[in-house]
């Protein structure tokens, strides 16, 4: 929406502030402006779409006076439209979808160019100049906020103007020379043979203003918002009237732009008379809003101490109606283009007392209220560090179904009958409440691998397991895959110890679902935590799945136990790295530990990196490194006493028979 500084300047009498100033003020007091190019400021639609009236310059004009203190000049003389009777019938058929129409009806009209400062005003607004009697109706839109449109007398049909809905069938060769068929849920307005008009949207083109007109309608009417809002996009038409429309406008204006107009005809097109008075349908007004404001309540509301006077007089200055019949509480009454959309309850005005003192002139006091800090639910911390930790190492998390299929359940060897049965299943494949969630990751595996090489996902979720005579234990665990054409599970062992540092892997026996020889129990502080296996080749039919099944209830009680302090190291450390050469079938835990032993007391850490299988290595053989950080709390070790540890170890691997590359 753009506004024009110099046709604010023309309504605010003794407005002199730079146009720069100006934009800014706005935007600090009403609306934000999103820029400001040779005078005109550019404010975004979407901060004034609750205030129908800054749709004008009138509405933004009442603003900059009522923050600057200064007066407004109203442009509208209504005085000057003839009290005699009517010379048509305006005939609405809903007051709902139309709440007032206004007509007059002109004659002696000359059709001409427009004078330069009309067509320059109107092009300040992007408003395309065509001829003095639509460019006039034009420019009370944009001054007015009231939007209207003037039809040529001598192509109505009657003497009656209607506004009611379409009838089907009917059609409309718009102002846009497209024909549209308006449908029987749009209201138009329709002369004795149809439509003439579309009502809040576009005008018809086979009534238009030409060269020959010499009797004028004008309308100036109030539409229903939601309907006009419903004609424009069920006909892909956007108008600057029906975006004005949409806004809720005020009945009150149709008189006003009707008069505003008229001064301006006279002003373009010299010899034009108005034959009869207004033309004038409407429902009866509503009252006006009045709302009762306690000014202790407002300050509580505002977190200061606004003077009472100065309340009253940011009010009026707004041009509110304000009475004090008893002391500390004010009446304020609502005026008309504020009360359509805007200004409702008190809440609303505290709004406007405090926008216009400033809230930066507000200052801030500590709450009252003890600041108590909220409880802390460890378990959704927990799970939310969780997922953080698995997306930091790559994994993508899936969302299962908590049912699972009988089939699925039995292919892990899972009974049926320690399942929870779903009494009214919604598929085939959901009929049980799952008891682990390793049967959705597989799906998520057999599903994933038609699209991808490889891939990480995981899945946080509840286990449902019956008990006998009380509800079902829920048991929250953590399953996570890594699917990849060659050996995965030491990478999934990293992963492990990522989530729990220092956990261990020990050796146990393969349940079903599980390979034979690549399955073990997770430790943790020396507690069983979960599994770490490769998913049973029979399950997958190609490929290699790595899973790691962790009880996330055992793994947060273990996280809860206290820690010690330790202090920071206070000497350097040194790292060194060897790979051990050794047969496939041999652990990399038992390296690990054979290396540890060997460093002896100085070693404080020992790290798995990778481990390779090919050439040039001797089929059956693999190579896994590994990084020794060795170090001493009293001193910094000499580069010859880590050689000396380095030595040691490759001394006594190569004892053991192993081949170590440094």
């Amino acid at each position: 929406m753009k506004f024009s500084s110099a046709w604010l300047r023309d309504l605010v009498p003794g407005l002199e502030i730079p146009p720069i100033e100006l934009k800014d003020l706005i935007t600090l007091k009403t609306a934000e402006c999103e820029g400001i190019r040779d005078g005109v400021i550019e404010i975004d639609n979407k901060s004034i779409t609750h205030r129908p009236d800054l749709w004008g310059h009138l509405g933004m004009a009442r603003e900059v006076a009522a923050i600057l203190k200064l007066p407004l000049r109203d442009p509208v003389r209504p005085e000057l439209i003839p009290g005699a009777p009517a010379p048509f019938r305006i005939e609405i058929e809903d007051f709902d979808l139309c709440p007032r129409y206004s007509g007059l009806l002109l004659e002696n009209v000359t059709v001409a160019e427009s004078p330069a400062w009309l067509r320059g005003r109107l092009a300040e607004v992007d408003l395309k100049p065509i001829n003095n009697v639509v460019d006039v109706t034009n420019f009370v839109m944009a001054e007015l906020a009231q939007p209207m449109h003037a039809f040529d007398r001598d192509r109505l049909q009657g003497n009656a103007i209607l506004v009611r809905s379409a009838r089907p069938g009917e059609r409309l060769v718009a102002l846009d020379e497209r024909e549209y068929g308006v449908g029987a849920a749009n209201l138009v307005i329709a002369d004795a043979a149809g439509p003439v008009a579309l009502a809040g949207v576009i005008g018809g083109l086979e009534s238009a203003i030409g060269g020959s007109t010499r009797r004028v309608v004008l309308e100036s009417a109030n539409f229903n918002a939601t309907s006009v809002r419903r004609t424009s996009a069920a006909l892909k038409i956007r108008t600057d009237a029906s975006m004005r429309f949409e806004k809720s406008q005020d009945p009150e204006n149709t008189v006003r732009g009707l008069a505003r107009a008229l001064e301006l005809l006279e002003e373009v097109s010299p010899g034009l008379r108005v034959t009869g008075g207004l033309a004038d349908s409407r429902r009866p007004p509503a009252p006006l809003p009045v709302i009762a404001l306690p000014l202790d309540w407002l300050n509580r509301k505002l977190g200061s101490a606004v003077d009472p006077v100065e309340v009253r007089d940011i009010l009026e200055r707004l041009r509110f109606g304000v009475t004090e019949p008893s002391p500390g509480t004010l009446v304020v009454t609502v005026p008309s283009w504020r009360a359509t959309r805007d200004i409702a309850v008190k809440d609303d005005l505290v709004e406007e007392v405090g926008r216009m003192i400033g809230y930066d002139s507000i200052e801030p006091q500590a709450p009252l209220a003890p600041a108590i800090p909220p409880p802390r639910n460890p378990e959704r911390i927990f799970e939310r560090d969780l997922r953080s930790m698995m997306a930091a190492q790559g994994f993508t998390e899936v969302y299962n179904y908590s049912f699972v299929s009988q089939s699925d359940a039995e292919a892990f060897g899972f009974a049926p009958a320690v399942h929870l049965a779903v009494a009214n299943p919604i598929a085939s494949d959901q009929t049980l409440l799952r008891t682990s969630l390793l049967p959705g990751i597989r799906r998520n595996i057999l599903e994933n691998r038609r699209h991808f090489e490889s891939f990480r996902i995981f899945e946080i979720g509840r286990e449902i397991h019956p008990r006998p005579g009380g509800l079902p234990v829920e048991k929250l665990r953590l399953a996570a895959a890594i699917y990849a054409a060659e050996d995965c599970l030491l990478e999934m062992k990293r992963v492990a110890e990522c989530l729990m540092e220092n956990a261990e892997v020990r050796p146990s026996a393969a349940r079903p679902y599980e390979h034979p020889a690549r399955a073990g129990e997770v430790l943790w502080r020396a507690r069983p935590v979960g599994r770490l296996f490769e998913l049973h080749p029979a399950l997958l039919d190609g490929g290699r799945a790595a899973i790691l099944d962790l009880d996330l209830e055992a793994v947060l009680g273990l996280s809860r136990v206290e820690k010690r302090f330790q202090p920071l190291e206070r000497f350097p450390s040194s790292e060194f790295d060897l790979s051990v050469v050794a047969p496939s079938r041999e652990l990399v835990g038992d390296h690990q530990s054979r290396l540890a032993s060997l460093a002896g007391p100085l070693l404080q850490r020992i790290r798995f990196l990778r481990q390779y299988t090919g050439a040039p290595l001797p089929e059956g053989s693999k190579s896994v490194s590994f990084r020794l950080t060795v170090g001493s709390a009293e001193r910094t070790l000499e580069l010859a006493e880590v050689n000396q540890i380095r030595a040691r170890v490759i001394h006594g691997m190569r004892q053991l028979g192993y081949d170590l590359r440094v």
